[in-house]
């Protein structure tokens, strides 16, 4: 499934405080906020690799999201928008996605990988850039 190069869309960065710190970065592709949750900060230098765990599309609504997700209830903990912005989509094939951030802390040529022997498993990481 590839995608024309010069697709632009929305991206945001949640820093959400659950059981465990972690970042989810979503980009918006086929009507939905295509997910992956980055444990550690996410890179805004070239040469830092950082694990991105694809986890469930969410609603283009979730976007804006800021708050309190309450106890009880799935993701619960702190979220605050770490960085938001726009994209543009270089490549995307179903290992790779290839793409240019213009972002507040994110801005320059990413790109997400898939590991082929690990189902949600990629890697996130900057090739160029600011």
């Amino acid at each position: 499934m590839a995608e024309s190069e010069g697709v632009t869309g929305r991206f945001v960065v949640q820093e959400h405080d659950a059981s465990h710190l972690h970042w989810d970065f979503r980009l918006e592709m086929d009507g939905v906020l295509k997910s992956w949750a980055v444990p550690k900060t996410p890179p805004t230098k070239p040469g830092v690799r950082r694990l991105a765990v694809a986890v469930e599309d969410h609603d283009l609504d979730y976007i804006d999201f800021e708050g309190v997700i309450p106890e009880g209830e799935y993701g619960a903990g702190t979220v605050e928008i770490w960085d938001r912005g726009t994209y543009t989509l270089e490549s995307r094939k179903p290992d790779k996605i290839v793409f240019e951030l213009n972002g507040e802390k994110m801005k320059g040529r990413y790109t997400l990988v898939h590991f082929t022997d690990k189902e949600k498993n990629w890697l996130l990481f900057k090739t160029k850039g600011p």
